[in-house]
């Protein structure tokens, strides 16, 4: 078989205009990056804001493996499945990070003959919408040093300076770092530190505004540090927000490519799904639902994480509910969650995992029980999407559909779109578009009303599975101070590790009976939300012994190659 990026560079793009015109997005409402790449202009939502809504489809999945479960893959495959059963579908994803492409991930624009065109520009710099993002929060950090510098008239307090720098590289060494360093005249020395960009409270804004003024607003909201006093200090108090929504004026607008058989895909921001809460936009979704018969779109890591974010808070910010969610898993993660294997990027899977082994199964396949319990909790029908590789047998498929439907969900079928592209996704397509017909009740998990403690137990008991949580004493100390500064009717967005239900990454399967620990809790009152730290979360990655930058490089005509 082809490497992805093979697949890719033969395939037939048609140009962007061609993908428009499939929309009805007329010309006037595009900003072409060259004859496969076009920015589209806000200006559309006024036009079609009184157009019927298509499908609304949200795809999510069990725990991943390190290795990810084909959730882009499934993503990508079911939109072009759907386009092939005669039903005009639009993707929306999120952007990449630059930090995996050449760390441990290597591309994210799917898989196969289930991706995204074209491949290069999506995996690399695209439209800049990630610079941008992290020059706008970078030129937040220089003016509030800059005001702490010259003569501190906002009284900020350097030892409550919570806002870091950002790039969008994997590099552990910035993690921890003194800056202000040699004299006076190169600023005052404190210690900080980087975290990716995608982490950047600037990017979950993007991803959660409703078009520019709203962007404007939330801007002026973000907590930059504290006074001495006990004031918040904020890009509207050193006079910044106005420059950093200028920096985003072009960044906020959608980007629309296609598919491997021309599928409309918008791809827009890329907020980290531990830190954040792991969408794409909402603008992305007002844009594409109009226009389309069925919008797929996907949420970060198992439903655990991105999908009760999607459902707590960007259902919130956005008003859309969606019609039908799916939940992909794979043969081999299910086993994996049976507790007696582990599975590492870059290594041989262990013989267990690749041959037939329904012992396995029947132990780990409680972790999709669970996630299938929580997605239809939010009264959202639930299909299941087997991720089939070569190595999975028939009477492995079998169980899992079986015991798929025994634990209430609405359809389960397998999706070979790797392999076989949309033919590959037709009956899961079908499927899909069967239960976006059956009767929903959406609900929220919690009321935003309730203490913060209860929002977080809520999550934590409902969705998790804990039998309890308990709080550090900064912890407490923030939810006393938050409370008496009236953010505690916020959403919460749990910052954890995506390989457990729990906050403990080596607790695999359906865990139970633990103890959630909340060590600290940060405010993202310009995103709109306080996001709980369960355990160690790292907003920096570092690169692997061998990481996958190693292999890419480009010919003397001007390809990208070894790019995943």
């Amino acid at each position: 078989m082809l490497s992805d990026i093979e697949i890719a560079q033969s395939a037939k793009k048609e140009p962007i205009l061609e993908i428009a015109r499939k929309l009805n997005i007329d010309r006037k409402f595009l900003i072409p990056y060259g004859n496969y790449i076009a920015k589209v202009e806000l200006d559309i939502l006024k036009e079609i804001e009184n157009k019927p809504k298509g499908k609304y489809v949200l795809v999510t999945a069990i725990t991943p493996t390190p290795l990810g479960e084909g959730k882009t893959v499934t993503t990508i495959g079911l939109s072009m499945a759907l386009n092939k059963l005669g039903k005009l579908t639009t993707t929306c994803i999120r952007q990449p990070s630059l930090g995996p492409v050449f760390g441990i991930k290597g591309g994210a624009a799917g898989g196969g003959y289930a991706q995204i065109l074209p491949m290069e520009d999506f995996n690399l710099h695209f439209t800049g919408d990630v610079h941008a993002v992290g020059l706008a929060h970078n030129l937040a950090a220089a003016y509030l040093d800059n005001s702490f510098l010259k003569g501190n008239k906002l009284k900020i307090d350097p030892e409550r300076i919570y806002w870091r720098r950002v790039v969008d590289v994997s590099d552990r060494f910035l993690r921890n770092i003194k800056i202000g360093l040699g004299g006076k005249l190169n600023g005052i020395p404190r210690d900080t530190g980087f975290d990716i960009t995608v982490a950047s409270e600037v990017m979950a804004i993007l991803a959660l505004s409703r078009g520019l003024k709203d962007l404007r607003s939330r801007l002026d909201k973000i907590i930059l540090a504290d006074s001495t006093e006990g004031n918040s200090i904020t890009p509207k108090d050193i006079k910044v927000s106005g420059s950093m929504a200028a920096l985003l004026k072009d960044a906020i607008k959608p980007n629309l490519i296609q598919t491997l058989d021309n599928t409309p895909c918008f791809v827009h921001a890329g907020p980290f799904a531990n830190i954040a809460h792991g969408n794409s936009t909402i603008l992305a979704d007002m844009i594409a639902l109009p226009i389309s018969e069925f919008v797929v779109t996907e949420a970060g890591f198992g439903a655990d994480c991105g999908a009760e974010k999607f459902f707590n808070i960007k259902c919130r910010a956005s008003g859309l509910v969606p019609d039908v969610a799916v939940i992909v898993c794979s043969i081999r993660a299910l086993k994996a969650h049976s507790g007696k294997f582990n599975i590492v990027a870059g290594k041989p899977l262990d013989e267990g995992l690749i041959k037939e082994n329904i012992p396995a199964l029947e132990e780990g396949i409680c972790n999709l029980e669970k996630h299938i319990e929580n997605v239809k909790s939010f009264g959202v029908p639930a299909v299941v999407a087997i991720n089939r590789f070569r190595a999975d047998t028939d009477k492995e498929v079998e169980f899992v559909k079986k015991k798929a439907l025994e634990f209430g969900a609405d359809g389960c079928e397998t999706s070979e779109v790797w392999l076989k592209g949309a033919e590959g996704g037709v009956d899961l397509g079908r499927a899909v578009i069967k239960a976006a017909e059956l009767p929903k009740k959406f609900n929220f998990l919690y009321p935003l009303n309730l203490p913060i403690k209860e929002k977080i137990r809520s999550i934590a008991t409902k969705i998790y599975g804990a039998k309890d949580v308990e709080y550090s004493e900064l912890a407490e100390g923030k939810i006393k101070l938050f409370t008496e500064r009236k953010w505690d009717n916020l959403p919460i967005c749990m910052a954890k590790t995506h390989l457990s239900l729990s906050h403990d990454p080596t607790l695999k399967g359906r865990p139970r009976d633990f103890v959630l620990p909340i060590r600290d809790i940060r405010p993202s009152i310009g995103a709109g939300f306080l996001y709980p730290l369960c355990g160690t979360m790292q907003t920096m990655p570092g690169l692997p012994s061998h990481p996958a930058g190693e292999k890419i490089d480009i010919d003397e005509a001007g390809n990208i190659t070894g790019l995943f």
